[in-house]
């Protein structure tokens, strides 16, 4: 059994929160761990997180098959949405049921402050890797913590919007009115923030996408690691703000593009807004409306210290950003993302 198996054995009777809203970030934190080959790290890095774990919580009453639209955003059922997705996976192919229910759950892709999306983006690389029953586990335990927190976003507006880049669409975006509370109460305040349907519905595209004359469901994964980049990059500048919470702009959307693969792509095209949704809205509930210097760059950093960095720190959130960096860089060679991955590790400590 590999480390990564053994790893979700050991976290499969945890449940996805602690203290009402506090994710489990073992099972995303000890995935991207074994994918950048640290797996020898896995079992002494679960042991100094388990203390944050708590027990998979009890159902109430068996969730029916045509009745998941009642339950669906209730917590209270989190117990029932566990034991569904158990027997909806060892009933189907994992694919058929991830399909089934991606568009169902992606209007709520806000679930959990985005953690639902990220988790599942996480089981699905792994089972993209490798199918093992563990894996299979660990992907209805993501789709369960998703239909349990559902929440959906303000809907944006119809257009037409003229054609932009990542970055410009990400320093458009207004911010929330008060953010001096938790995440449901900022992103509550999107309904009445006037610049949100524009920005929201103006999904961007990469400069690849604006130079080449793909087909747009082709160019989708193109578009989603343009917004990956540059909220890796925007992070190195705002992230000072929330560090924590603003790590989520890159890695509710890279989420969703390694999910891309194991879906049809008759469902890219919402995915790619819905991602774009997720990263403008995290975007308005946390960052300030002012930058900082961007870390110097980082020419002559291997790579893999980037992640090696977030390994030392023992913080998950410095692990799943450092994840998204190194993605970026792969797909841009552009070292931005490798110093703004040291620069989270550094704000975001244990967290």
């Amino acid at each position: 059994m590999s480390e990564l198996d053994e790893a979700y054995q050991r976290v499969r009777l945890s449940g996805p929160e602690r203290d009402g809203w506090l994710s489990n970030h073992a099972p995303m934190a000890v995935e991207a761990l074994t994918w950048h080959g640290h797996g020898e790290a896995v079992h002494r890095w679960l042991d100094g997180y388990a203390d944050r774990l708590a027990d998979r919580p009890r159902g109430i009453a068996p969730i029916a098959a045509d009745e998941w639209r009642d339950p669906l955003g209730d917590p209270v059922r989190t117990g029932d949405w566990l034991d569904y997705f158990d027997r909806e996976l060892a009933d189907e192919p994992w694919r058929q049921v991830l399909a089934r229910w991606w568009p169902r759950l992606l209007p709520g892709i806000a679930a959990g402050a985005t953690h639902g999306v990220i988790r599942v983006g996480h089981a699905v690389r792994a089972l993209l890797d490798q199918q093992t029953a563990p894996r299979i586990g660990e992907l209805g335990n993501g789709l369960a913590y998703w239909a349990a927190r559902w929440q959906p976003l303000a809907p944006p507006g119809a257009g037409p919007y003229l054609a932009t880049d990542p970055r410009t669409a990400l320093d458009a975006v207004p911010p929330v009115p008060d953010q001096r509370y938790g995440v449901r109460a900022r992103l509550a305040q999107l309904a009445d923030l006037p610049g949100w349907p524009a920005v929201a519905g103006a999904v961007p595209h990469s400069e690849e996408h604006v130079r080449e004359t793909t087909a747009d469901e082709d160019a989708v994964p193109v578009r989603l690691a343009g917004i990956v980049h540059a909220a890796v990059v925007r992070h190195g500048t705002h992230g000072y703000a929330n560090p924590v919470m603003l790590i989520h702009a890159a890695t509710a959307p890279n989420a969703v593009l390694r999910t891309l693969p194991a879906l049809p792509a008759t469902l890219w095209a919402d995915s790619l807004a819905a991602a774009w949704a997720a990263t403008a809205a995290v975007t308005a509930a946390y960052a300030p409306t002012t930058g900082r210097p961007a870390p110097p760059a980082a020419p002559d950093v291997d790579p893999a210290e980037v992640m090696q960095h977030a390994v030392d720190s023992a913080g998950p959130h410095a692990i799943k950003f450092a994840d998204a960096a190194l993605d970026a860089y792969a797909t841009t060679s552009d070292t931005t993302v490798l110093a703004a991955s040291l620069l989270a590790t550094e704000q975001t400590g244990r967290w």
